[in-house]
């Protein structure tokens, strides 16, 4: 296997049919220049039927995948109006949904599902005139819900929280796009209360919830 690297290089006038694999670690807004770069791999040859793009741009997410149908007419009469519309790397990111790690998944498995959507609380929390707290608030009770649904004691769900922490920094993260620009230390101070309050909220509600859960008390501690 062969590998080929260039900086702004080889993105046009290059012609190598043997290509079969696009690695694109750059971002770009320019229609033109997305395609001339996975055009490279497009390059036709007798055995080669396909080849594969890895996007590290978000620009699949801007422009399509290769060959995906494009209103090329509207392009051409109206270039600033389609060029107004093309998203940067923060609105687009804003919207990914956050996955568990397959490994951290496993310790869930008793949950159907795990997501929280910090955006969606947010905007109906601001349509009721709620504070900007009660997203946080909601989403402390489903972390704690979800580690006492697959605990057997209130240590395991402690142990359990500690395993969310990817998944609470994205969701702190989020939540301070949405009320704000927020600063690093505030982000930082955060995410640090917001484990703090998870740890007491499970010390507070673990009975409750688990009979709820199960309809039985929880396993006495020796």
């Amino acid at each position: 296997m062969q590998y080929l690297t260039s900086v702004s290089i080889l993105t046009t006038g290059f012609d190598e049919p043997t290509i079969d694999t696009i690695i694109l670690n750059r971002a770009t807004k320019s229609l033109t220049l997305y395609y001339q770069m996975i055009g490279r791999g497009s390059r036709i040859l007798n055995n080669k039927s396909s080849f594969k793009v890895i996007d590290l741009g978000n620009n699949c997410y801007r422009f399509g995948p290769w060959g995906a149908d494009l209103d090329w007419q509207t392009i051409f009469r109206s270039p600033d109006y389609f060029v107004d519309r093309i998203l940067d790397d923060d609105e687009i990111e804003n919207n990914f949904r956050f996955e568990m790690d397959d490994e951290i998944r496993t310790l869930f498995e008793k949950s159907e599902d795990v997501y929280f959507d910090v955006k969606a609380t947010y905007t109906e929390a601001t349509a009721k005139g709620e504070s900007s707290k009660v997203i946080l608030e909601k989403s402390i009770a489903q972390h704690a819900f979800i580690c006492i649904e697959n605990s057997e004691d209130v240590y395991d769900a402690l142990s359990l929280a500690k395993k969310l922490k990817d998944d609470i920094d994205n969701r702190i993260e989020r939540y301070a796009k949405c009320i704000s620009k927020s600063t690093h230390n505030f982000i930082s101070w955060l995410k640090d209360d917001y484990k703090l309050k998870l740890r007491n909220y499970l010390r507070e509600n673990f009975d409750r919830i688990f009979e709820e859960i199960n309809g039985f008390p929880p396993k006495e501690e020796d």
